[in-house]
């Protein structure tokens, strides 16, 4: 098992800028693929962005070109780089990691766009 914990999330105006961090309780270097996934009222989880341990990336298109995710495995730490935001960004945002058949998230973190 790992423990993940996000942080960085906050409230911010439309147009601004957040970086979320998801540091691992052990090596990231053997997870498969970590990711990004937000939820907001009343709507289902959906995948933000996930990168590989190989270091390719994938982002859902709502937030291509605005998002960036990358890792580093020294600090077994994933960020989540968050720009031009909108009001429809708004949600809960969770870490997850993957390895083999094995899967942990993180508590959330909550991200408020102001309109």
């Amino acid at each position: 098992q790992v423990q993940l914990a996000e942080s960085g999330g906050g409230l911010v105006q439309a147009g601004g800028s957040l970086r979320l961090s998801c540091a691992a309780s052990r090596s990231i270097f053997s997870f498969n693929v970590m990711g990004w996934y937000r939820q907001a009222p009343g709507k289902q989880r959906e995948l933000v962005a996930d990168i590989t341990n190989g270091g390719r990336t994938m982002y859902a298109d709502s937030v291509k070109g605005r998002f960036t995710i990358s890792r580093d495995n020294a600090k077994n730490t994933v960020y989540l780089q968050m720009n031009t935001l909108k009001p429809e960004d708004t949600a809960v945002y969770y870490c997850n990691a993957q390895w083999g058949p094995g899967a942990s998230w993180g508590q959330g973190t909550q991200v408020t766009v102001s309109s």
